[in-house]
């Protein structure tokens, strides 16, 4: 990875920050805002578009730089198995939470939640790296990966997986993995904006949150269905 000399910048808990108000203020969109448009009078509605889709514009930006950090924590994680049965964990617990909050229902077997994409994404680097010296291997490698995700129907599917893996292939060069990042996103706009405080990134941890940030996807998408329940 590109060495970083600046000392200062955008740290990885900031940039976690960025992420979380981001997918906050998305998911809010998603159901609250949602909500409240189905039972506004005709008055209100308007203003109640404009702000859902204004939050909705915001939240592009949250999965690009989750997906960055996820490359970040694989490049220097001791324990890769490790971190891929946190993701597994994760995708389990947040499963019921995503289908209640965005889903029809408490169980929707055709969309899952956004930690499967993630934990796909790094079962595919971790078998990029495993095969490093058999690169005619990796190509089948980066296969599965998209056709797992698509198949199953992660939250970013397939294109979720494959900026992952631009993500990883680009990792020498913090320019060219911001303009390459961007690039794979650009089906899904303004989420190449997200490039631009993960360009500032200064290769630093920050403050040591880890199962907040873990935690608060879960979480957040509960405390949003409990909301629209009293819409």
């Amino acid at each position: 990875m590109e060495p970083s000399n600046k000392k200062f910048g955008i740290s990885g808990s900031t940039l976690k920050l960025i992420a979380i108000v981001s997918m906050l203020i998305d998911h809010t969109a998603a159901t609250v805002i949602r909500a409240l448009l189905i039972s506004a009078s005709p008055d209100w509605q308007p203003g109640l578009r404009t702000l859902y889709s204004v939050s909705r514009d915001i939240g592009r930006l949250a999965f690009p730089i989750f997906c960055f950090l996820l490359v970040e924590g694989f490049l220097h994680t001791r324990n890769p198995k490790k971190y891929a049965g946190r993701l597994f964990l994760f995708a389990l617990i947040s499963e019921i939470p995503f289908d209640l909050a965005l889903q029809s229902g408490w169980f929707d077997p055709g969309k899952q939640n956004v930690y499967f994409t993630l934990l796909i994404g790094l079962l595919v680097l971790m078998g990029l790296s495993y095969f490093r010296e058999k690169p005619w291997m990796q190509l089948p490698v980066m296969a599965a990966g998209l056709l797992v995700s698509w198949i199953i129907d992660s939250d970013y599917n397939y294109k979720g997986v494959f900026l992952i893996i631009i993500l990883y292939l680009l990792r020498q060069t913090r320019l060219y993995q911001c303009i390459g990042g961007a690039a794979a996103v650009t089906w899904e706009l303004p989420a190449p904006l997200g490039f631009i405080p993960v360009y500032f990134y200064n290769g630093r941890r920050g403050l040591s949150m880890k199962y907040f940030f873990y935690w608060f996807y879960p979480v957040h998408l509960l405390i949003l269905y409990l909301i629209t329940l009293q819409l």
